[in-house]
């Protein structure tokens, strides 16, 4: 077979070579045969290296006056067509964004890089074939799709919604032309996400709050119309806290949903978020799942750090997550997308969070075959983001970095602002940004530390009593009861006898409430009333004496 060959240079008079000595470096290590031809070279000698090296594709640069810059494109164009190598091997120009209109206008070029690129367009140079990619292989309509487009890079998600539609489509727009974020998730504001398909009961006073006031069919297709550009983000929203299943249809109809996401408990009197019912949220809940499995739609069940956001143990929130991926399997699901939420609750420490999260990855593991497919998706927590947003900034690319071990096909970015304002489009394009910037130091050639004791003696810790708690709900479930874990009552009964518990629903009438956990050495642990540390053994057989079961 022929070796791979890539030609660079700089050009005319230009001594500038740095950018295409690094990039012909990043072309040896994805397979090809690098010649270096040097700074300063008249266009006849590439030309001519061009026509006796038959390379696979070629990078020049030029850093100096648009003028000249002109003139050389000019006589390269002339150059490479008198050799009939025009057109033959991908062109690469590197340049200073002012001559960016000069290199488009010279029509030779397949990718021109100015240096604010993201590292996957740069990477994506050397496999792409330049101007003739379909549109289509370029940024597909599907997730499933997309994920394998853009291997080995994550796709990166971002919520956006701001205050009136006019000014969310408008971001959209923006985002979707800075081509940094491939996944636009939509936050309604909470009007529109229970009352939708109630609009009399919506609160005059709350229009807007915490997202885009959806109130029509045509709001969301105006913004699936905003999307179609640029990099052509997939989009996807919030499921909504009511009427989920008509949720999930309007979705598919209007902005193609990328994936839905709905819970097992929650949007309910468990957290206020609608006035359903336990069993009724979870039986209309998994309606939901099974509505978005049958349109074809990829599904994520977003279960375990809404426990962990209200402080829960980190096995109940690892047996929440097993829950959401088992349900979601036996409901039918061929696709699945695993949220994982670092930095929750606050204060926990990287290693004590990477146990949890492996732990919940290996748990995960036991459900996947080449019928359920599973997406990993990191994600920072939105509560551990200081106000202060340069020490935020820091926040958002530490815990990337740690989330990285995951190996995700996602990365839910998680806007630096956010703890001080909603994110506006500049600020999503900005946080992305960061995130690009961790992957382009850290995707490739990361260190191992998942092997660290520590962490495995943790993990282990984790999965083994999730795997009680799971095993529990299994005991308490009623005579002929077929499946405990997608049973709406089993699952009820195992949050009403605490089972499934967090600090934070003390006093809710739906729940125990008296699990107690506190960070010990950064270490989320269960303690008793004393402060004394419990295993997940000693809480739940204290639940059983009490219940006298």
């Amino acid at each position: 077979m022929r070796e791979k060959t890539i030609i660079g240079a700089s050009l005319g008079n230009d001594v500038h070579v740095v950018g295409i000595y690094r990039f012909l470096t990043l072309a040896e290590e994805h397979g090809y045969r690098a010649v270096f031809l040097g700074p300063s070279v008249p266009v006849e000698s590439i030309v001519a290296q061009a026509k006796t090296q038959h390379p696979e594709r070629m990078i020049v640069g030029y850093r100096l006056s648009e003028d000249a810059a002109t003139l050389l494109f000019r006589e390269l164009k002339r150059g490479l067509e008198r050799e009939r190598l025009a057109g033959t091997f991908p062109l690469i120009l590197s340049c200073p964004p002012a001559l960016r209109q000069a290199a488009v206008n010279a029509g030779i070029f397949d990718f021109i890089f100015t240096g604010g690129e993201p590292f996957d367009d740069i990477l994506a140079s050397l496999t792409e074939k330049g101007k003739g990619i379909p549109f289509e292989a370029k940024y597909p309509p599907t997730l499933p799709e997309r994920v394998t487009a853009k291997k080995p890079f994550p796709l990166l998600r971002h919520h956006f919604g701001v205050p009136t539609v006019e000014e969310t489509v408008l971001g959209v727009e923006r985002i979707a032309d800075e081509k940094a974020v491939d996944i636009i998730s939509l936050g309604p504001d909470q009007n529109a996400q229970e009352f939708f398909f109630e609009p009399e009961n919506m609160r005059s006073d709350e229009n807007g709050a915490g997202g885009v006031p959806l109130r029509t069919r045509e709001d969301l297709e105006r913004i699936y119309r905003a999307s179609r550009r640029g990099n052509y983000p997939l989009l996807r929203c919030y499921s909504g806290t009511n009427h989920l299943r008509e949720w999930a249809h309007l979705l598919a109809e209007t902005i193609h949903i990328a994936w839905g996401v709905v819970p097992i408990f929650w949007y309910s009197t468990l957290d206020g978020r609608s006035s359903r019912p336990l069993v009724q949220a979870i039986q209309e809940n998994q309606e939901a799942m099974r509505t978005y499995i049958n349109l074809g739609i990829p599904l994520e069940v977003n279960e375990a750090h809404q426990w962990s956001l209200r402080d829960a143990p980190d096995s109940v929130a690892a047996a929440a997550f097993f829950l959401g991926a088992y349900q979601a399997k036996a409901f039918g699901a061929r696709h699945y997308v695993a949220q994982y939420m670092f930095n929750t609750p606050p204060g926990i420490s990287p290693r004590a969070d990477l146990a949890k999260m492996l732990a919940k990855q290996e748990l995960l593991g036991e459900l996947t075959d080449p019928g359920f497919n599973v997406f990993t998706q990191i994600r920072a927590g939105l509560s551990h983001f200081t106000p202060n947003l340069d020490i935020a900034k820091g926040q958002l690319a530490a815990s990337t970095a740690l989330g990285l071990h995951l190996f995700p096909d996602i990365i839910h970015v998680v806007g630096f602002c956010e703890a001080n304002h909603i994110a506006c489009s500049l600020e999503v394009v900005e946080s992305a940004r960061i995130v690009q910037g961790v992957l382009s130091d850290l995707l490739i050639g990361l260190p191992r530390i998942d092997q660290d004791p520590f962490i495995q003696k943790h993990k282990k810790r984790i999965k083994e009593e999730a795997r009680l708690i799971l095993e529990t709900i299994r005991e308490i479930a009623s005579p002929g009861i077929e499946d405990p874990w997608t049973s709406p009552e089993t699952l009820a009964r195992a949050v009403e006898t605490g089972l499934l518990d967090a600090p934070h629903l003390s006093g809710n009438p739906e729940a125990q409430g008296t699990v107690i956990t506190r960070l010990r050495d950064s270490i989320l642990r269960v303690v008793d009333k004393d402060g004394q540390p419990l295993t997940e053994r000693q809480r739940i057989s204290a639940l059983r004496q009490d219940k006298n079961e």
